[in-house]
């Protein structure tokens, strides 16, 4: 791996993260008024419309026949779209529900978990600095989990395991980031076809022709989706699921504070010591990996 990759993937890691921390957050917040079944459905439906239409933009659909063809990846591909599918799911479910905050924690352990994948998986180099960061970062973690969190915190949890599991899986396999994507979001489509049936059938959608404008804010969910996930999983091809787990940092810290100071979501005071402790973390990680490249 040359510098010059590895600082694009840093960059590329970076502003995905910002996307999804921020626009993100404010974007699904704003459609939020639909109901999470319905804008899981139309993330869904134009995320896949999106990727068709690009795969024709930019001729694709050879690579996409080999993948075809290759039983192994049809199969991981499945798995990782279902675990995409199931992470739009439970975020979208926090943002309708008033759990930015609870959201962010999950989002707070992924990076760890992407770190210990990157390391027993796929020999990624960890220094001292690295592994103190990690321990840190576990401390604070479970000082949050003890201290302000009475139940189990499963919002969070599904989130933390269903995205690391995915940057996982998406390691393993050489597929390029947007044709994957297209093929993971085709294994779900029928389903989300159905489900939007039956939400329009009990006239339950907001989605109606007789409201263009409204009609193209829906709309507006597959870029929403596409652009920061390729961002994100170009960054892991190039830099490694280690350096990119922890930048993602700057993902659930902008959720953490929308959904206070925008949200006005309620604040425990543990959370914030919590969010202090990772963030130091995260600055010696960044540091490290600043002196080592």
């Amino acid at each position: 791996m040359n510098n010059k990759s590895f600082n694009k993937g840093i960059i590329l890691t970076a502003f995905g993260s910002f996307w999804w921390g921020f626009l993100g957050v404010i974007y699904f917040k704003y459609i939020s008024f639909a109901g999470h079944i319905e804008v899981v459905v139309h993330r869904s439906i134009w995320t896949t419309l999106m990727l068709i239409i690009t795969t024709f933009i930019f001729s694709k659909w050879k690579k996409i026949k080999k993948i075809i063809i290759n039983k192994k990846k049809l199969i991981i591909l499945f798995f990782s779209g279902s675990l995409i599918f199931l992470n739009w799911a439970v975020w979208i479910y926090a943002v309708s529900n008033n759990q930015v905050i609870n959201a962010s924690f999950g989002y707070f352990i992924m990076p760890i978990i992407s770190v210990f994948f990157g390391y027993f998986f796929f020999n990624e180099k960890l220094t001292y600095k690295g592994k103190l960061s990690i321990l840190i970062v576990l401390v604070s973690i479970l000082y949050l989990f003890l201290t302000s969190i009475k139940f189990i915190p499963w919002v969070g949890l599904i989130v933390a395991f269903s995205w690391s599991f995915y940057n996982l899986l998406r390691k393993k396999i050489n597929v390029e980031t947007d044709i994957g994507l297209l093929i993971e979001s085709l294994y779900m489509f029928p389903f989300v076809l159905i489900l939007f049936y039956f939400i329009a059938q009990n006239n339950f959608n907001d989605f109606t022709l007789s409201n263009p404008k409204m009609m193209l804010i829906f709309i507006l969910a597959g870029p929403m989706t596409v652009i920061p996930l390729y961002l994100y999983v170009k960054g892991v091809e190039l830099c490694g699921l280690g350096p990119t787990g922890m930048i993602f940092y700057i993902t659930p810290t902008l959720q953490f504070l929308l959904g206070y100071f925008l949200y006005n979501e309620h604040l425990i005071y543990h959370k914030l010591v919590s969010f202090i402790l990772i963030w130091i973390a995260v600055f010696i990680y960044m540091r490290d990996l600043y002196e080592n490249n």
